[in-house]
């Protein structure tokens, strides 16, 4: 069992590259800090994309989401981020990566990142 976040994103061979489908994937419980004041932020994550040649495994996508827990981050920039990783792993066709933050201070925040295979 694995008992520390690890920021290494493991992929498999896509089992039917040669079609176009989509993979959405929701991760519900999402953290990390406010980098004002060090106070958690919560977001829902969802992920979807149509994968070229290779798709990632969820349980490294699960303890690669669990790097953010203990770091600062704004909602824009750690959003980019894990989008800039998942690309850089997964090379896919097509990635949307949509974070809807939990209310802070009576604001709701979403940022939406998008890729597209030139």
């Amino acid at each position: 069992m694995s008992t520390q976040p690890s920021s290494d994103l493991e992929v498999f061979p896509n089992p039917n590259a040669e079609r176009d489908y989509t993979i959405i994937i929701d991760i519900p419980e999402f953290t990390c800090l406010c980098p004002k004041t060090g106070q958690p932020d919560f977001a829902t994550l969802k992920l979807e994309y149509t994968p070229d040649e290779k798709c990632v495994e969820l349980k490294s996508l699960k303890m690669y989401m669990w790097t953010f827990r203990e770091r600062g981050a704004f909602h824009e920039a750690v959003t980019n981020e894990i989008i800039d990783h998942l690309v850089a792993a997964t090379d896919p066709r097509w990635m949307k990566l949509t974070m809807k933050f939990n209310v802070r201070g009576g604001i709701y925040t979403d940022v939406v990142v998008e890729h597209n295979k030139k």
